[in-house]
C-alpha cells in the first residue's frame, strides 16, 4: 500500500500516512469509515425519495479516508471493511439497505480504487470521484432494475415500467453529484506540488 501522491498532494486534512510503512492507525481508520459507510446506508433514512441518493452516503466516507490515509488499496480496504459491515447487519437483522445500496457498498471501493490508479493531480482527483459514484450508481440502477424484473410485484417500490424512466437519470446524478460533493469537500481542485513522498 504505497502512498498515493495525487491524493496526498491534493488532500485538505492532514494525512496520517506516512510514506516508510502502514500504521495501525492507518488500517483502523480505514476499518472504521468502511464501517460507517455501512452503517450510513443501513440506518440513516434520507426522505429524499430520489432513486440512486444513496451512494453518497458511500462514497463520502470513503473519499474520507482516502483524504486521511492516501494510499493505493485504501479505497478496496474501506470497500470490503463496509460489505463485511453490512453482511454482519443483514445477519442480525438490522438496517435496511437494498439492492441497489448493497451494490453502491461492494463496488464503489473498488471501482474508485481502479479510477484513481493514474490521478495524478487534484482535478483528476474530482473527475475520478466522480466516474466512480457515477459507474457504481450505474451497475445499482442495473441490480436494482433486474430485482424489479425477477420478483416483480414482490418489490416494494414502484412497478418498473414507471420507475426506470426517471431512474435511470437519477442514479446518475447523484453518481456524479456524490462524486463532486466528496471531492470538493476532501481534496482540493489544483494539487500541491509536493510530494508526499519526500516529507
Amino acid at each position: 500500500m504505497t502512498v498515493h501522491e495525487g491524493l496526498g498532494n491534493s488532500g485538505r486534512v492532514r494525512a496520517i500516512a506516512r510514506a516508510d510503512r502502514v500504521s495501525l492507525a492507518e488500517l483502523g481508520t480505514l476499518l472504521l469509515l468502511g464501517s460507517a459507510a455501512a452503517a450510513a446506508s443501513a440506518f440513516l433514512k434520507r426522505g429524499t425519495g430520489i432513486p440512486g441518493s444513496n451512494i453518497i452516503m458511500v462514497v463520502f466516507p470513503i473519499a474520507f479516508g482516502l483524504a486521511l490515509v492516501p494510499r493505493r488499496g485504501a479505497a478496496a480496504a474501506m470497500g470490503l471493511s463496509a460489505m463485511s459491515c453490512a453482511g454482519v447487519f443483514c445477519l442480525a437483522g438490522v438496517g435496511g439497505i437494498g439492492f441497489g445500496a448493497l451494490t453502491s457498498l461492494a463496488l464503489t471501493g473498488l471501482l474508485i480504487e481502479l479510477v484513481l490508479w493514474r490521478a495524478r493531480s487534484g482535478w483528476q482527483v474530482y473527475a475520478c470521484l466522480m466516474l466512480a459514484g457515477l459507474s457504481a450508481n450505474m451497475i445499482a440502477f442495473a441490480i436494482r432494475a433486474g430485482a424489479k424484473i425477477m420478483l416483480g410485484p414482490g418489490l416494494h417500490g414502484k412497478p418498473l415500467a414507471m420507475w426506470w424512466q426517471y431512474a435511470i437519470v437519477t442514479y446518475a446524478a447523484c453518481g456524479l453529484v456524490a462524486g463532486a460533493i466528496s471531492a470538493a469537500v476532501w481534496f482540493r481542485f489544483a494539487a500541491d506540488k509536493k510530494s508526499m513522498a519526500a516529507e
